[in-house]
């Protein structure tokens, strides 16, 4: 067979880019390692994780808030083995509507490992054992990330797991060291706490989610240890190793050679992710990649090798799932002929804990650095009628502007519903638009989008109105 385009990878970014490749007219082909399409964010990273978060969420609130509400409950419990299977039928359905999509766009899905043979020859190693090649015109590399595992940490996928493994414990453990205070820790590391895991963090940064704007690490760490999870900031991790019913973490403080030990059910490795080539036979084409192992593109997303590309967590830049979106369409637009863009500042980050983290534009830090002059205001959930009458009332919303043009630069939220409420910050700054428009919306009452103008008339001159 010979196709236009042929995607290798089906995650978010592959399977829109083939996707809008498809709409765009190009006969088009798609090819995914595993026999489920979608990719880690589908079948084992965001979908998944998001599932057990609301679980989660749902069984804290039982426990400790619905007797505030007037709801007296009984007998509560933790149906573990329930839990994972409602999340795995999320997942079968949201993978099942992908396979829609392909039949819907005419796109022909093949199963197996997808590699170079040449520019424009793609060789696919089946389960089976047979192999079956394919001609294509271009190709979109979309083969995401895998989680890094050094080896001194004694990766077992028993005792020492990484985030894949994390998701299918049907077993509720007594004891969690988790390894990392980026996003992956933190969300699954308040999945198990809320359901009452005694569960322990390990991060050698001085703080929590560390690329983030500081007032988003200090807001989220004051949460997070409400709901009983303990940090250990500034340490590192000198041994893990696992057995058959648990696992021994020892580190120490970074200036320090005392070294700490504990001992957990489980302990589970969230200290980044890494590009996934492996066996992709770049080098039978001679395709560049950087120190990371990440596949080096131009600003066409292009790499070194006419009419090969590569989108999402392969290539330089944050392991977002709406990025490797936006790029898979991006490409297939620009074969196309089109002129699309990206700006890659204003795709925003977001924590799924509760509350939840948000935040696109620079933070406060960086704008200092770049000695960018700035104005900032912030306004408290506690103050907003919707998040007393709902009782999510920690966290804030913090708008940065421009000193003198008063052109909104990032902005920085903590609480209920931020993943939602960021849409607002990103349209505006898309439309390069100023505190002062925010503040002179009109935003629904009671909502927790207020906070987001409250905020933005502290940020025009101390002009919030609620505090």
């Amino acid at each position: 067979m010979k196709y236009d385009v042929t995607v290798i990878g089906s995650g978010p970014g592959g399977y829109v880019a083939a996707i809008r490749a498809a709409q765009l007219g190009f006969k088009t082909a798609i090819i995914e390692k595993y026999d489920v399409l979608g990719g880690t964010c589908l079948n084992v990273g965001c979908i998944p994780s998001k599932a057990l978060l609301d679980s989660s969420e749902h069984y804290h609130n039982a426990a400790h808030k619905f007797t505030e509400h007037g709801i007296d409950v009984s007998g509560l419990k933790v149906n573990m083995k329930q839990m994972i299977q409602r999340k795995n039928d999320v997942v079968t359905q949201t993978t099942g509507g992908i396979q829609f999509l392909m039949k819907k766009n005419k796109i022909d899905v093949y199963h197996g490992h997808g590699s170079f043979v040449n520019k424009n020859k793609i060789s696919i190693a089946k389960q089976d054992g047979t192999t079956e090649e394919i001609e294509t015109d271009k190709t979109i590399i979309a083969t995401g990330s895998k989680p890094i595992t050094p080896e001194a940490f004694n990766y077992d996928r028993k005792r020492v797991i990484t985030s894949t493994e994390a998701l299918n414990i049907e077993k509720l453990p007594k004891r969690m060291v988790i390894i990392g205070a980026g996003v992956i820790g933190l969300e699954l590391g308040s999945v198990f706490a809320r359901l009452g895991t005694e569960v322990e963090v390990i991060e050698y940064a001085d703080r929590i989610i560390a690329g983030m704007d500081k007032d988003c690490s200090k807001e989220l760490m004051r949460a997070l240890k409400k709901i009983g999870i303990k940090f250990h900031l500034k340490h590192m991790v000198t041994d893990v190793k696992g057995t058959s019913r648990s696992a021994t973490v020892k580190f120490k403080k970074r200036d320090t050679e005392d070294e700490i030990e504990i001992k957990a059910d489980y302990c589970l490795v969230a200290i980044g992710r890494r590009a996934y080539t492996d066996g992709l036979g770049l080098e039978n084409v001679g395709i560049e990649t950087d120190e990371r192992g990440r596949v080096k593109v131009d600003a066409h997303l292009q790499t070194n090798v006419s009419g090969i590309y590569a989108i999402g967590d392969v290539i330089q830049g944050a392991m977002l799932a709406h990025k490797a979106e936006e790029e898979g369409v991006f490409v297939a637009e620009s074969m196309a002929g089109q002129k699309p863009h990206i700006n890659y500042n204003l795709i925003p980050g977001v924590v799924y804990t509760w509350p939840e983290v948000a935040a696109v534009g620079y933070t406060e830090e960086q704008l200092k650095d770049q000695g960018i002059p700035y104005k900032s205001g912030k306004f408290p959930f506690k103050a907003l009628g919707r998040a007393r009458a709902s009782m999510d009332t920690e966290g804030m919303v913090k708008v940065l502007a421009h000193k003198e043009t008063d052109e909104v630069l990032g902005v920085h939220m903590v609480g209920p519903r931020t993943a939602d409420m960021i849409a607002e910050a990103v349209a505006i700054m898309e439309f390069r638009g100023s505190a002062e428009d925010i503040a002179r919306m009109s935003h629904a009452h009671p909502t927790f989008t207020e906070a987001t103008k409250e905020a933005a008339l502290a940020a025009t001159g101390n002009r919030a109105l609620h505090i």
